[in-house]
């Protein structure tokens, strides 16, 4: 498997890798598919996706996941459905990267994504300009990172 920093068009940010794999604009805005590495130890802050459902399929490594109070874990090979509405959030907890698609339906937050590699938004310094952009995708901020 080809390490996403040797794919065409990979983006970083906060030492995520992203690449987009399946577009909005490919799909008539149905779906959207991206290829992400996250770093050991690394997870976002807990957060609802106001229209968005969200499937993560590991292919490398192993998260926890938080999902509506309930914790569980996925590693490679499982898969992980988020329904619209639902505050979740996850952490690596491998000492590897763990290498995942995040498949949304309907696409378009993969543009979240790009707002912030081209930004390079900083937490907490560039907070108003995450959750600007945040809120353009329909994504809402509801607590913090797993422990």
């Amino acid at each position: 498997m080809k390490d996403l920093a040797q794919i065409d068009g990979a983006i970083e940010w906060l030492g995520v890798k992203y690449k987009t794999i399946l577009g909005s604009e490919q799909t008539g805005g149905t779906m959207s598919i991206v290829d992400s590495c996250s770093p050991a130890g690394s997870g976002p802050p807990r957060h609802v996706h106001q229209n968005e459902d969200e499937t993560f399929v590991i292919l490398t490594g192993t998260c926890r996941f938080w999902l509506e109070g309930e914790e569980f874990s996925a590693g490679a090979g499982e898969s992980v459905f988020i329904p619209r509405g639902k505050e979740h959030t996850f952490k690596v907890t491998d000492d590897e990267p763990c290498r995942h698609l995040v498949i949304l339906s309907p696409g378009g937050f993969e543009g979240f994504f790009s707002d912030m590699a081209a930004g390079q938004c900083r937490i907490p310094e560039d907070m108003p300009a995450i959750e600007e952009s945040a809120k353009r995708h329909n994504m809402a901020f509801t607590g913090p990172p797993l422990d």
